[in-house]
């Protein structure tokens, strides 16, 4: 399915702090790379999240969150994420994220996003954020 959506690519390494005392990557940390892919996919619409916040009084956050490990990252593996936007509501944003290792899957997640006012009460996405995202799928 995703082969056939937009593909938001961000890559990073692993680095010592990520690692348990075996030298794998700790599960939660993978939650970390897949938000840090996330960020960057709002910045190449040109958008931050500050600004989001300032200008439109919303906030993006994590409503459901599932993840399937298929094997590890380990110190110093060089990590791709690749992110594509799934589904795009008045109030949420699904995404599909993969992680991998050269071009091997090594955890996929989907992701749902709503939009939030700074109160924390449910926000309609701003139009023009929402018209970019859509454009995406």
């Amino acid at each position: 399915m995703a082969s056939v959506l937009k593909k938001f690519t961000y890559q990073t390494k692993v680095y010592y702090e990520d690692t348990d005392a075996g030298g794998i990557v700790y599960y939660a940390n993978y939650l970390k790379y897949f938000e840090r892919a996330r960020t960057e996919l709002i910045y190449s619409l040109g958008y931050n999240h500050k600004e989001l916040n300032e200008k439109f009084n919303v906030n993006i956050v994590v409503h459901k969150f599932s993840i399937t490990y298929k094997k590890s990252f380990k110190f110093e593996d060089n990590v791709t994420i690749e992110s594509f936007v799934n589904k795009v509501s008045n109030l949420r944003i699904e995404m599909i994220q993969n992680a991998l290792r050269d071009k091997e899957v090594i955890a996929e997640a989907v992701v749902e996003l709503v939009i939030i006012d700074t109160a924390g009460k449910p926000k309609i996405i701003p139009e023009d954020l929402k018209a970019k995202l859509s454009s995406c799928i």
